[in-house]
């Protein structure tokens, strides 16, 4: 990470000076339930980013221990987000790699007398749990002894007992002010296969007693979560204490990461998903990173953008524009310009020869001088954007109308003398004239026109489907309430799709390259409906944006 100012590094650096520490671990642990978003881009970032800066190790490990819930599709996306995002983990581990060891370490709570067999519904321990004014209601079954809590937890494991009908609690405090310490369930049963350990067991941590174990025994010496678990660093505490485990990892909190209008939710992205709101988890306008990455975004402008929006404990939201500006940033340099035409209108230059084709020369990228140059046609049929043409323009309008003259770009000047319209009166085509003298890169200086306009040579054009992108979500300020869903305020012009030409020097363009359309933006080859025979293109962004860093 670049040097500034977080209270992380703070805290990390006062450690390893004090010698609190003498040396930096830390892990990303998500749970593989859903493909990860921006959002856990951030974590990523910053427990790599760490722990790279300090001389550490950072472990990828998959927190699954609800297996009604995981996927190893989801498993295998997560590691490819984490390799793209440009991280490499020091260990590759799963919490169900230590389902002995957690098994062992409730039979040592039970053995304490810190833990029982609680027969009592969710409902139930729901309602015994109390609520922050009133301290909760100890369960009839809360002083079972020892003996008999270790029969029945091993018949829990033995698979006697249904989905529900036991459960294996924590002895801690019924009164506590934090309702997290109020005898929270730490074991469950449930009678489904497991992508790890199959049919192996019946039983399964939950994951406030699982993830404090795990990191414990990986030896990671800072857990580094989001804010929301900051009420259940008592419980992480007396866990790790009271399993005896022999490594203490320290748990600090950050505020998360949200964009405005969008959802981070893992249920209403799968939600999303599920109901073909969107094309899958990857759909560009989700913040997912495989979402992203198909969009077009790049890791660099991922991991810039988050460096950006900084490390606090408070929760924030911040502007979408914001991580746009930074693969502006990133592509400017990187990304070949050309030109495509979205909404294609024919033009023909009726003094121009028929049957001849010139080709002009064009920079790559005028910001990038050493990219080179780029060979485009040009002959007497052109395309060129509908919206760069108006019968009756109003003032101040620069572009193609009856009697203008405009330059075309990398070209010459052509003068429009008559429009084509159809039998509805939609124009169709525009005849215009050209200039000989005035071809790019000649030096005529003899009159000066004020519009320039992108064009494709007709003949050499390739097709190209082109699809444009809106926020997905159209008001972050609405709440979801008894008669107002999220789904209600899903955009449904969040897409939009054009079909038209690209130059012809894009037919050797591969899936995910990305370029600068002339005034269009920034643009993906879509990876996922590109097809030899015809290229899709996902917008990145614009060109402009009125966001100020």
């Amino acid at each position: 990470m670049e040097e500034n100012s977080n209270f992380l590094r703070t805290i990390i650096k006062e450690d390893l000076k004090s010698g609190k520490r003498d040396k930096v671990v830390t892990r990303f642990p998500p749970e593989p339930n859903g493909y990860l978003h921006i959002g856990h881009a951030k974590s990523i970032v910053i427990n790599f980013g760490l722990a790279d800066e300090f001389g550490g190790r950072t472990n990828l490990r998959f927190d699954d221990t609800n297996p009604l819930k995981e996927d190893q599709e989801y498993v295998d996306a997560i590691k490819e987000d984490v390799e793209w995002l440009g991280y490499e983990w020091e260990g590759l581990f799963f919490a169900s790699d230590y389902f002995d060891e957690m098994y062992d370490r409730a039979v040592l709570l039970i053995k304490k007398g810190l833990a029982y067999v609680d027969d009592l519904s969710a409902d139930e321990i729901r309602e015994y749990r109390g609520t922050l004014s009133e301290p909760g209601k100890e369960s009839p079954y809360r002083d079972r002894s020892v003996e008999e809590n270790l029969e029945l937890f091993e018949r829990m494991k033995n698979g006697e007992f249904a989905n529900g009908e036991k459960v294996l609690r924590a002895k801690i405090d019924m009164s506590s002010p934090n309702i997290n310490l109020r005898d929270p369930v730490i074991y469950r049963i449930s009678h489904a296969t497991h992508h790890n350990t199959g049919d192996k067991w019946c039983i399964y941590p939950m994951y406030a007693f699982a993830h404090p174990i795990e990191d414990a025994i990986e030896g990671v010496t800072y857990s580094l979560c989001t804010t929301e678990f900051e009420d259940q660093r008592p419980l992480y505490d007396w866990v790790v204490r009271e399993t005896e485990m022999e490594a203490t990892p320290r748990q600090i909190e950050f505020g998360r990461l949200n964009l405005t209008n969008t959802v981070m939710s893992k249920r209403k992205l799968r939600q999303l998903v599920e109901e073909k709101f969107v094309d899958g988890w990857d759909d560009p306008r989700l913040p997912t990173i495989s979402g992203l990455r198909r969009r077009g975004f790049t890791p660099e402008a991922i991991r810039e953008f988050i460096k950006a929006a900084g490390v606090s404990k408070g929760y924030s939201t911040v502007d979408a524009q914001m991580l746009e500006h930074f693969v502006r940033e990133d592509l400017k340099l990187k990304a070949p310009r050309t030109m495509a035409i979205l909404r294609p209108l024919k033009v023909v230059i009726t003094n121009y020869p028929e049957g001849e084709v010139e080709w002009l020369d064009a920079d790559i990228n005028p910001e990038n001088p050493e990219m080179g140059t780029r060979m485009i046609p040009f002959s007497r049929e052109i395309y060129v954007e509908q919206d760069d043409f108006m019968e009756n323009p109003p003032a101040k309008y620069f572009r193609l109308f009856p009697g203008n003259e405009v330059r075309l770009k990398h070209a010459y000047f052509i003068k429009c003398n008559d429009v084509i319209k159809n039998e509805n009166g939609e124009v169709v085509e525009l005849h215009c004239t050209y200039d000989p003298e005035t071809k790019s890169g000649s030096g005529f200086t003899g009159r000066k026109v004020k519009g320039t306009l992108h064009w494709v040579e007709a003949t050499h054009a390739l097709p190209a489907e082109f699809r444009l992108y809106e926020p997905l979500i159209l008001d972050d300020e609405a709440e979801e309430g008894e008669n107002i869903s999220f789904l209600d305020q899903v955009n449904e012009k969040s897409l939009e799709i054009l079909n038209g030409f690209i130059e012809p020097n894009m037919r050797d363009a591969q899936k995910q390259d990305k370029f600068q359309f002339f005034r269009h933006g920034y643009f993906n080859v879509d990876p996922k409906h590109t097809t030899a025979d015809k290229k899709v293109f996902n917008r990145i962004v614009s060109l402009k944006s009125s966001f100020k860093l």
